[in-house]
């Protein structure tokens, strides 16, 4: 492929940020350069991520592994495992952008690279989506709901998210490509699959199509039903007086704004960048490397999460391992069931016994 002359004919993502035309408040560069800052500052970040995600997640792992498995469970393996396969490709992104975006590893995994990062996106909000929806049924339906709820069901629902994840990834593998621009190798989205200019227009709709798609399945509608499902499981618990500890109900809430925090940027950027012309490059240049990296920074968070609002944090005598096993494995609605008894007395039996979200 040839060198990159202009960002017309690609629409390229932070990979290539350097490769915009210079703008006249880029032409020398000044004694502290803003993008070394941030190329320093993203590397940074991937790094405390990819350190935290493979210890934390690891931990989750392990002790989901001895625990009995249960709905919740599984929901929370998969999780853990999604942010922690993300995290074990993560070198690769803390080397390029220690090297100043020069990609060393070749055409096939330029492509792998963004599909583990777009794969833990969608795989992320589509099972945070599953586990609102399934304690949303849970609150609403506790009698009903405890006859459908198996390990079963939950592990070929996470087979089907991750199939779906996938295939909505996939484009990476297609657009994905790596050329040359000066003395570096850079990674990017290449939706025209060509250096024609006459292949513009078409790669400008591939683009739009892409992005439009990925903040709408993977963003947009996933947290409206979020949403939709805590607003309901606020006013289900508040009418009836069931909520015994809001602990429970504040953990997930705290993961899925965190999810919302982390990835609104980066969808924001993107969405910005199917129009780039009309915003200034130093918008991109500084922006992008910044809001993927707080995007990637996602898939580290919960077991952050998991240990700082276990039920016995403030006992600081308890080690970081009980913590994580703590909140795994808490009770979480026995008041729901306390409401069911009212109604069904052989309810009163089925209280949940699985995790602090379901």
């Amino acid at each position: 492929m040839e060198e990159l002359e202009n960002t017309t004919d690609y629409y390229l993502d932070y990979y290539s940020l350097d490769d915009f035309p210079v703008r006249d408040g880029y032409s020398k560069k000044p004694q502290i350069d803003p993008l070394t800052v941030i190329q320093v500052v993203a590397a940074l970040i991937y790094s405390v991520t990819c350190l935290l995600g493979l210890l934390g997640n690891g931990l989750v792992i392990a002790i989901i592994l001895k625990m009995k498995k249960s709905v919740t469970t599984v929901w929370f393996l998969n999780l853990a495992a999604a942010d922690f396969l993300f995290n074990v490709f993560l070198p690769l992104n803390i080397a390029y952008t220690a090297m100043g975006f020069h990609w060393v590893f070749g055409r096939d995994m330029c492509k792998v690279n963004n599909l583990l990062l777009n794969l833990n996106m969608y795989t992320s909000v589509f099972l945070l989506t599953t586990i609102s929806f399934d304690r949303c049924i849970l609150v609403v339906f506790p009698v009903q709901s405890q006859k459908r709820r198996t390990p079963t069901i939950a592990w070929l629902l996470c087979v089907l998210i991750w199939v779906i994840g996938f295939l909505m990834s996939s484009p990476s593998l297609v657009f994905r490509d790596t050329t040359t621009s000066g003395n570096r190798i850079l990674c990017f989205h290449n939706f025209s699959l060509s250096s024609s200019p006459n292949d513009t227009a078409l790669g400008h709709q591939r683009h739009k199509m892409v992005t439009t798609i990925r903040f709408l399945l993977g963003f947009i509608i996933p947290m409206i039903i979020i949403t939709v499902c805590y607003i309901t499981i606020i006013f289900r618990l508040k009418r009836n007086r069931l909520a015994k500890s809001k602990k429970p109900l504040r953990i997930i809430v705290t993961i899925i704004t965190t999810f919302f925090l982390s990835w609104c940027p980066y969808h924001t950027f993107h969405l910005l960048e199917m129009d780039h012309q009309s915003v200034p490059s130093a918008v991109f240049e500084i922006g992008l490397p910044l809001v993927t990296a707080i995007a990637a920074s996602n898939s580290c968070m919960n077991p952050i999460l998991y240990v700082f609002m276990g039920q016995d944090f403030k006992k600081f005598k308890v080690t970081i391992l009980s913590r994580l096993a703590n909140a795994l494995t808490e009770d979480t609605i026995n008041s729901v069931h306390s409401f069911s008894r009212k109604s069904v007395t052989k309810a009163s039996s089925m209280t949940e016994k699985e995790s602090f979200l379901l």
